[in-house]
């Protein structure tokens, strides 16, 4: 899988991203069936085959439960062969979400992270949105902590999983990356997409295929294809803990952007 820039951050990952929620939490999710947490070699596994795929980007944070103390323990090869991106603002706690975007706690968050995930930096850190992305970036204090981790070598890069199209176009104006919701039956986000393409900001597509209620192999063909056609897409996220999925979704995207990259020649 021939890796992409993530914007203008000097970070360059796999067109498919890999979300693991599904290694650590199984409560409160929107997937369309339930699933059991799967066991340690299966994630070592899995892993291993992602990396073999050309799978560099990961997709994780504190509220997903055992997600990153599971990726700390088991992610194969050296640190410098994945892209982390963990999150900050969303606490997962007895079954229910909870949010805290003060400077304070993000800083506690990433740190925490760090070490849970064994490692000295994270790729990117984005604010896990409760949807009041404007009032989040104004007045909250995730977002000054962000830049001071930057600052310290901590985080690479800093961005927002927004909700919002004004909140999206906030995040291309001041962080480096937004991720933004896009698939074939929402694009309302593509304002949010076309600015972040003129600004050469970072771009990850949630729910691409719509937490995995698009039916069957021509589904996810024609889901990828629409995501991957439009403006400043840098990479999209797709869970999931079936080692077929995963090599199917990789044969699927290279197909996809094989087509794409020739209209365009």
């Amino acid at each position: 899988m021939k890796w992409r820039e993530l914007g203008n951050t000097g970070i360059r990952i796999s067109p498919l991203g890999l979300g693991t929620v599904k290694f650590g939490r199984n409560q409160q999710v929107k997937y369309p069936s339930h699933f059991e947490i799967p066991d340690d070699r299966s994630v070592r596994n899995l892993l291993a085959q992602a990396r073999s795929l050309g799978i560099n980007l990961l997709d994780t944070a504190p509220a997903y439960g055992s997600s990153q103390e599971r990726l700390g323990r088991l992610l194969p090869g050296p640190r410098s062969d994945w892209v982390i991106v963990s999150k900050v603002g969303e606490f997962f706690e007895q079954g229910q979400s909870r949010f805290d975007f003060g400077y304070r706690t993000t800083v506690a968050v990433v740190e925490q992270s760090l070490r849970t995930l064994n490692t000295e930096y994270l790729d990117a850190v984005l604010i896990h949105s409760d949807g009041n992305d404007i009032a989040i970036l104004e007045r909250e204090g995730a977002l000054d902590a962000l830049r001071t981790l930057k600052q310290r070598g901590l985080v690479r890069a800093h961005g927002m999983s927004s909700k919002s199209i004004a909140g999206g176009l906030r995040v291309v104006e001041e962080m480096d990356i937004v991720m933004a919701t896009c698939n074939l039956a929402y694009n309302e986000e593509l304002p949010v997409l076309q600015a972040a393409a003129a600004n050469n900001k970072g771009v990850l597509i949630k729910k691409g295929l719509q937490s995995g209620h698009i039916p069957g192999a021509q589904g996810v063909e024609e889901s990828m294809r629409f995501v991957f056609s439009q403006p400043g897409v840098s990479g999209m996220i797709v869970g999931t803990i079936n080692p077929d999925h995963l090599r199917d979704n990789v044969r699927i995207l290279e197909r996809v952007l094989e087509q794409i990259e020739q209209r365009h020649d």
